[in-house]
């Protein structure tokens, strides 16, 4: 059985009450259209190398299985449509990592020049490759990935109005989402262990807390621009080392912050010029954080239907080390590839690397998946580590490189 936490039962009782509203104001009367689809997964995780820490499973092969069903009712000419995305994953190495979250549970409306969302939602912002700073509104799902791109859904009641001037954007964001951790025995768990249940918060309505965010975009010719500003619970966590029952643990703590951030795109030619920019108050000093590069599309190389990307950016993040959550992407550099060939398989690849300037600490990843019939698709992905400084953030996992193969069935 699968333990709930205060955060979590919060946001289930959000999504129950953002389905029963749906179903009280549809009725009968408002007759619609069901879509149901969904994907499920066999996933596979090869571990190359003994992990760091003997309190970890040593298991080379670490299967798992997830489904992630998506259920879709729209109603009023289409101009009313509720989501539902439940998710699960069973994992056999990693207790933590078997979990149940909703990723969305919730009711858009669309009126001519504005839109409205209640319920349970995901919110994506930015538009770097190898790190999302502006992106704050969900909470990272720790255990899916080490890549940050896995979220936990997040309550909201979001109003979006379109104009000349731009689209402007508010969220009110009641109940705060706590970051998964690999569990004790899991990979990605570092020398210490994580203590979620003892969790603390600069909030006095702890997970409660009502957080806020608005934000404006506007697009100027091959400019597409955004702003926003964040009030509320961050979501990364400080981990405050601390005595518990006699065992040293980690314990999560999340800080007040107001963070106002940019993103930005200029399409040039075959070239995308990206930036994403924040500064955060909350964790001591104000820090200032940004990621800038870009990407280079060589289209039909070699007179093929295969399209080439070269990508190039830079990470910089003057956050203090004693007083905010730890970052490795302080003064890194990202060089990569995406290859599409534009087959009837889809068949694409990312290739990338991250290099700190100053300790030459290295990551690498590769990602590439293919289609194999309508209803199929393999992926695979690697994480690899080399040379990584004992002062770096990835220290702790740094025996943790890893092989994912998955196979995806799509309903």
């Amino acid at each position: 059985m699968i333990a709930m936490r205060p955060s979590t039962h919060l946001h289930a009782r959000s999504a129950v009450l953002a389905a029963a509203f749906i179903l009280l104001t549809a009725g009968p009367s408002h007759a619609g259209e069901w879509d149901v689809s969904g994907v499920a997964d066999v996933e596979a995780r090869v571990f190359p190398h003994a992990p760091s820490h003997p309190r970890q499973r040593g298991s080379t092969l670490s299967p798992s299985l997830s489904i992630a069903p998506e259920v879709i009712y729209e109603w009023n000419g289409r101009d009313d449509r509720f989501t539902f995305k439940p998710f699960a994953r069973w994992d056999r190495d990693d207790p933590a990592r078997t979990h149940v979250d909703v990723r969305e549970a919730s009711w858009l409306h669309l009126g001519n020049t504005w839109d409205t969302v209640v319920g349970v939602d995901k919110v994506f912002w930015g538009v770097t490759e190898s790190r999302h700073l502006v992106d704050i509104i969900n909470q990272t799902d720790g255990v899916e990935n080490t890549d940050g791109e896995d979220k936990l859904g997040q309550s909201m009641l979001n109003a979006n109005v379109e104009r000349d001037w731009g689209t402007a954007s508010i969220f009110i964001l009641p109940g705060f989402r706590e970051r998964t951790f690999a569990g004790e025995k899991g990979r990605y768990s570092g020398a210490l262990p994580v203590d979620r249940d003892a969790a603390t918060y600069d909030a006095n309505a702890k997970e409660r807390h009502v957080d806020l965010a608005l934000r404006w975009r506007q697009t100027f010719d091959d400019l597409d621009i955004g702003i926003a500003h964040f009030h509320g619970t961050s979501r990364e966590p400080r981990l405050i080392q601390t005595v518990k029952n006699g065992a040293t643990v980690l314990v999560p703590h999340y800080d007040l912050i107001d963070q106002t951030g940019m993103d930005a795109q200029l399409t040039k030619d075959a070239t995308l010029w990206k930036v994403e920019a924040i500064t955060r108050s909350g964790h001591g000093k104000r820090f200032y954080a940004a990621v800038a590069g870009f990407e280079h599309t060589l289209y039909a190389i070699g007179d093929s239907h295969a399209d080439l990307g070269l990508l190039a950016e830079y990470q910089y993040d003057g956050r203090s080390v004693s007083t905010a959550p730890s970052t490795s992407a302080n003064d890194d550099v990202f060089v990569g590839a995406r290859l599409t060939l534009n087959d009837e398989q889809d068949t694409s690849l990312l290739a990338g690397a991250v290099v700190d300037r100053s300790t030459r600490s290295t990551a690498l990843s590769l990602e590439a998946e293919r289609r194999l019939s309508d209803r199929f698709k393999l992926a695979l992905e690697g994480r690899v580590l080399t040379n990584i400084d004992d002062r770096d953030a990835l220290y702790a996992i740094r025996n943790d490189d890893v092989l994912i193969v998955r196979l995806s069935t799509y309903f």
